[in-house]
């Protein structure tokens, strides 16, 4: 049996990576499989509420990229995994896990992907979603408060603090590893590169 494609898809917080993962979901359904790296932030129970609100999040060592690794090698041999649950609100992984099955393609996103060797390496296309970053803040805003419970004050802090930074060091510099380079989540060219690619794939 073919082995499974692996697309990476990065950018900033906000860049609009989800929208065009989703894009790509809803169009192949269930021949797409995704994973988060978001999933993958390492365990932090030894550590206080407090102490697990000053981690730096958006640096590549709160993530467990190990692990995602050896979940991505099985997947792409057509084994199933048991992907760690993340609860953003306590900021650590919880007990749970689910169980994410294999398919013909697998769509890693995070906005470090392409920032590392190891994973890129196991990429067949490379996808690094771009926007302002006014764009990506407000967005990023809106998403903590609704989806996450955080307050507004923390959220600017954070921003400032941590994101801003990696931003700058770790994610905008990846972009030249990008095959694909979208301009938000909706930009129809790119959008049809990424069809293709996955069409012909399939078609094999």
């Amino acid at each position: 049996m073919r082995q499974s494609i692996i697309i990476g898809v990065a950018g900033g917080s906000g860049s609009g990576k989800s929208t065009f993962t989703n894009r790509l979901k809803d169009r192949f359904k269930d021949q797409i499989t995704v994973v988060y790296h978001d999933s993958y932030y390492r365990d932090q129970s030894h550590l206080s509420f407090e102490e697990r609100c000053r981690t730096n999040y958006d640096h590549p060592d709160s993530l467990e990229t190990e692990l995602l690794l050896n979940h991505l090698i099985r997947l792409r041999r057509g084994e199933a995994i048991e992907c760690p649950v993340y609860d953003f609100s306590q900021h650590n992984r919880t007990r749970d896990t689910i169980i994410i099955r294999s398919s013909p393609v697998i769509i890693l996103e995070g906005i470090l992907v392409l920032s590392d060797l190891r994973l890129r390496e196991l990429m067949d296309l490379k996808v690094f979603a771009y926007a302002d970053a006014d764009v990506r803040i407000l967005r990023r805003i809106k998403r903590d408060v609704v989806q996450r419970g955080r307050d507004l004050d923390g959220i600017i802090r954070q921003y400032l603090t941590t994101v801003k930074p990696m931003h700058e060091k770790y994610v905008e510099p990846s972009r030249a590893f990008a095959d694909i380079v979208v301009n938000g989540g909706k930009n129809e060219p790119a959008f049809a590169l990424a069809e293709a690619y996955i069409e012909k794939h399939l078609q094999k």
